[in-house]
């Protein structure tokens, strides 16, 4: 099974996906944060810098691209085929109203003949190969039997389905049933994304679907970076791996960012996920929130590691906090 990391605006940049590679290298390929595109085919510095090859070296990355405009979409797409991307992947499931509204990620779902011109026009003029990020939908799960019939239009380099509608962000069950109906009715090759949050997760899904050859994990992964270790290396989690992870995260958003609010930012996003892995942990994300100097940061995570274990099954702590 090809294990995937699915992109999270804000926290799975090339700093994360360093040291992830760095301590567990067993990611098959990571995703980068979504590009919007634009008339002028800029790169923003950011989304330069988090491309750029020198900053990917050792890591098999896939950018993707967020657009409902196909002269744009395919402008950017074979500038950045001129980086040596081979792959570029299209958005096509970003849940968010500020996205939604402007007709793009899941809301350009609800366009279906616009839809179908855009990848007409796509697969016609792009260099490099397409992959595609969907969910079902917009409104409903049946929307996605319209889509299938369009997305079997184009040899769509990999297909990877979030079985969800757009109205349920993340919330709600997956929709397996039409997933299944989805491996059936689709030609081009299935990826699996969604609420694969521990090896029993995966286990399961990989019982019910022995068919499917890989998987995108997002969330799953930012709540405990080893679980790509225990899926390939059946590794349970490890306090001192953990560490060392959080550890290299930490000083490379330090060597890069200026100020501790910065680096306190990244760090409080990572922790709202990966917090959920210690037991008796409200007083220790109160601490962690509550830092605004590096130095009662590092304390407040010193002691959360130093007076708690790891839980053997988190499964059940899965609240996220806001940290």
């Amino acid at each position: 099974m090809k294990i995937y990391m699915a992109p999270m605006e804000g926290l799975t940049g090339y700093i994360y996906r360093k040291a992830h590679n760095a301590c567990f290298n067993n990611i098959d390929k990571y995703f980068s944060p979504f590009i919007s595109t634009n008339q002028s085919s800029k790169l923003k510095t950011r989304e330069l810098n988090d491309i750029l090859p020198e900053n990917n070296e050792g890591l098999y990355l896939i950018p993707q691209l967020l657009s409902n405009n196909s002269k744009d979409f395919i402008s950017m797409a074979n500038k950045i085929n001129q980086f040596g991307y081979e792959e570029i992947n299209l958005n096509l499931g970003c849940p968010f109203g500020t996205v939604v509204s402007k007709n793009k990620g899941s809301g350009f779902l609800a366009k279906t003949q616009e839809l179908d011109v855009f990848l007409d026009e796509v697969f016609s003029q792009c260099k490099a190969k397409i992959s595609v990020k969907t969910r079902l939908g917009k409104d409903a799960p049946e929307e996605f039997y319209t889509l299938i019939d369009i997305f079997n239009k184009y040899p769509i380099y990999e297909l990877t389905i979030h079985p969800r509608i757009q109205k349920d962000f993340y919330k709600n069950k997956p929709n397996l049933r039409i997933f299944k109906e989805a491996l059936k009715l689709s030609k081009n090759p299935i990826c699996y994304n969604g609420d694969i949050f521990t090896l029993k997760d995966y286990n399961t899904f990989k019982e019910n679907f022995p068919d499917i050859n890989s998987v995108m994990l997002g969330r799953g992964v930012l709540s405990n970076p080893c679980l790509t270790r225990e899926i390939n290396q059946n590794i349970k989690i490890q306090k001192q791996k953990l560490k060392e992870f959080h550890d290299k995260l930490y000083d490379d958003y330090k060597s890069i960012l200026s100020g501790d609010i910065n680096v306190l930012f990244k760090m409080k996003g990572l922790w709202f996920y990966m917090i959920c892995l210690f037991s008796n942990n409200e007083k220790y994300a109160k601490r962690i929130k509550k830092s605004v100097k590096l130095r009662d940061y590092e304390e407040a995570v010193s002691i959360l590691f130093n007076e708690q274990d790891i839980l053997e099954d988190y499964q059940d702590n899965l609240v996220y906090k806001e940290i």
